[in-house]
């Protein structure tokens, strides 16, 4: 009598009790390791413990699930300015200063996670909670900046880019080794918050 070897158990694709949640964190894995660029379908269902094709259910391709990361991300981004605002005086300027510094803080605590967030060509750009998500974080440095009271020579949108842009020139050059990590000498503040002080005395915050 011929034995016959057991067959192979198919890889259960459900075996997960929130499969979706599972992908994401294993794509957050990737990403803090190796970039955006590994976030891949198949490498994330390694991960998981599911055939390549079980994502699917969830993220119908790779974008999808970038763009679910990147929701994610804009939201452990506002978590984070919110809990820097709250250990900050309530003056406004100090808001608007203290919004800056959690943006370049976050940013050079995870530098993956920061260089992916504007990263556009790998979202979708036109997925609604992704646009939530980051016009919560905008609308938040445009209130702080509205409880100062405006600036003469333009409107808050303008002042908000200038000190977004600041803070992410800053910490992008810093994640790229341009800059070193070294305190102001006359100041003797980190090199970000003499930055940040500088911009609001030039704005006649």
């Amino acid at each position: 009598m011929t034995s016959r070897a057991p067959a192979k158990r198919k890889r259960d694709t459900f075996h997960h009790g929130n499969l979706r949640e599972a992908l994401l964190e294993a794509a957050m894995a990737v990403l803090d390791q190796s970039g955006a660029e590994a976030v891949t379908i198949r490498e994330v269902a390694r991960r998981s413990g599911v055939s390549h094709a079980a994502p699917v259910n969830h993220f119908r391709d790779r974008t999808a699930l970038l763009t679910a990361v990147a929701v994610r991300l804009f939201g452990d981004l506002e978590t984070q300015i919110g809990e820097q605002l709250d250990r900050t005086e309530t003056e406004p300027a100090a808001q608007v200063g203290a919004f800056a510094l959690a943006l370049v803080r976050y940013g050079l605590a995870h530098p993956f996670r920061y260089e992916f967030l504007w990263r556009r060509d790998l979202i979708d750009n036109s997925d609604d909670a992704l646009e939530r998500a980051m016009n919560r974080i905008y609308d938040r440095l445009i209130a702080c900046i509205g409880e100062i009271g405006g600036n003469p020579q333009c409107d808050a949108h303008t002042v908000a880019i200038a000190f977004w842009s600041l803070a992410h020139g800053y910490v992008s050059m810093r994640i790229n080794g341009n800059f070193e990590p070294i305190a102001d000498t006359v100041s003797g503040k980190e090199r970000e918050k003499a930055i940040v002080d500088l911009l609001l005395t030039a704005l006649q915050f």
